[in-house]
């Protein structure tokens, strides 16, 4: 079929008029004639009625032209979408993390994302670091937003923000009535941490500003989230680390006070990691926007 021909019977319904309707297309009334005739006698039913004042559907015809304008309204949104998806502006982003959502770059950044591309569809997955590492290299997830290295001869890696270290105290801690609190002052008490991400990123960051053992506080790994790390927190079983993304979390009866060291805020970085060999033009747009938002730096290594 030539989507033309429809586009012509449509114009000489909205006017009347065949003349008109080749104004409005900048096409000679004969052609415009003649391609309806033609789309006539493909369907073998008159569309129009002619008269000296002009055209009107037929019964027939006003049945075919509803159909003929979902027809073109569905190829514009196809032809639409189709671009979109090639400049990056629709279809599918998967996105892997080990942070939380309730406040912070990320979260910021995904509203960011979703504003500027609401036809990306985007999807979240958090996981253990091992188990998003093994969904990016089978090409599950398209992106990982994580704390620290991720080793792979196949990935690229982008510096994005660091974040600061907070610890986490029931309200009535003897810590709580400090402004902040110094790895030095965490010497006798016991360090609640999830065995997930960034959990022993945390403990080595710990185990790195207290070098000697005896200095360094009683450390329990548990395997549960770090909603759960909090709820053990109000229950007196000990503290907690946690970045300054999770801070938005709000539990009642707990506090959050920033660690130090003698130089200042103790910091965590984030990076992005994809595969060499993903072309999804979502990823690129996504890319973009954190570049935009996150000038490039330096990876820790």
């Amino acid at each position: 079929m030539d989507f033309d021909q429809l586009q012509h019977a449509i114009a000489a319904a909205d006017y009347g008029s065949f003349r008109q309707a080749a104004e409005v297309l900048s096409i000679k009334q004969s052609t415009l004639s003649r391609s309806i005739q033609l789309l006539e006698h493909r369907f073998g039913a008159a569309i129009f009625e002619r008269s000296s004042g002009g055209v009107r559907a037929t019964p027939t015809g006003r049945q075919f032209l509803r159909m003929a304008r979902s027809i073109l309204e569905q190829l514009d949104t196809l032809a639409s979408m189709t671009r979109a998806t090639g400049r990056g502006e629709a279809g599918r982003l998967a996105i892997g993390f080990c942070t939380s959502l309730t406040t912070g770059n990320l979260r910021a950044s995904l509203l960011d994302f979703r504003q500027r591309f609401p036809q990306i569809e985007l999807a979240t997955v958090e996981r253990r670091r091992t188990r998003l590492a093994t969904a990016l290299r089978n090409g599950v997830l398209d992106v990982l937003i994580i704390v620290g290295n991720l080793p792979s001869p196949s990935s690229n890696a982008k510096p994005l923000w660091n974040e600061r270290v907070f610890a986490v105290l029931p309200a009535e801690h003897s810590l709580a009535a400090r402004e902040a609190v110094y790895w030095t002052d965490l010497r006798d008490e016991t360090i609640i941490l999830s065995q997930y991400d960034p959990g022993q990123e945390i403990e080595d960051l710990l185990v790195s500003k207290l070098v000697s053992p005896v200095e360094r506080p009683k450390i329990e790994r548990h395997d549960v989230s770090r909603g759960v790390v909090k709820s053990l927190v109000t229950m007196k079983a000990g503290i907690s680390l946690v970045l300054e993304s999770d801070i938005g979390a709000n539990f009642s009866g707990l506090v959050y006070r920033e660690i130090r060291d003698g130089t200042g805020p103790s910091m965590l970085s984030y990076a992005a990691y994809w595969q060499n060999d993903n072309e999804n033009p979502a990823l690129e747009t996504f890319l973009k926007l954190l570049s935009e938002r996150y000038p490039s730096r330096h990876l820790a290594t």
